[in-house]
């Protein structure tokens, strides 16, 4: 299966998983988002490395290439959601969530839009 195992590596994933575990349950959204953000932006450098010139759809190193140079939400949540689908699946928790009013979310889409906006700076515009 290609995960974000494959561009980080078992040690570094088992960390993540385990985590994950622990600061899911009774973690704040906006808080693991930020965590996942940064998840994403590891795996992202090590995914740059690991082949600079190939930028394969059909690996999950190629879509972090691919969504490094990004900026829509839509088109990077269809090359992220399946492999952050599977580490929450592999951490044994929950991506999805309902807050207070009954609305349906996602943490994976708070850690994407974490992602997407990694660099920005509002104070500097």
């Amino acid at each position: 299966m290609n995960t974000l195992q494959s561009v980080v590596g078992p040690a570094t994933y088992n960390v993540w998983t385990s985590m994950l575990q622990h600061l899911i349950p009774q973690g704040r959204t906006h808080r693991l988002a930020l965590i996942i953000a940064g998840m994403l932006q590891y795996a992202t450098i090590m995914a740059c490395q690991q082949d600079k010139k190939k930028k394969d759809s059909e690996t999950v190193a190629g879509n972090l290439q691919m969504a490094e140079e990004l900026n829509d939400f839509e088109v990077i949540k269809r090359l992220l959601s399946e492999p952050l689908e599977q580490l929450f699946d592999d951490s044994n928790a929950k991506h999805e969530r309902t807050d207070y009013r009954g609305n349906h979310y996602s943490i994976i889409d708070s850690a994407i839009h974490e992602y997407i906006n990694w660099y920005d700076m509002p104070w500097e515009s």
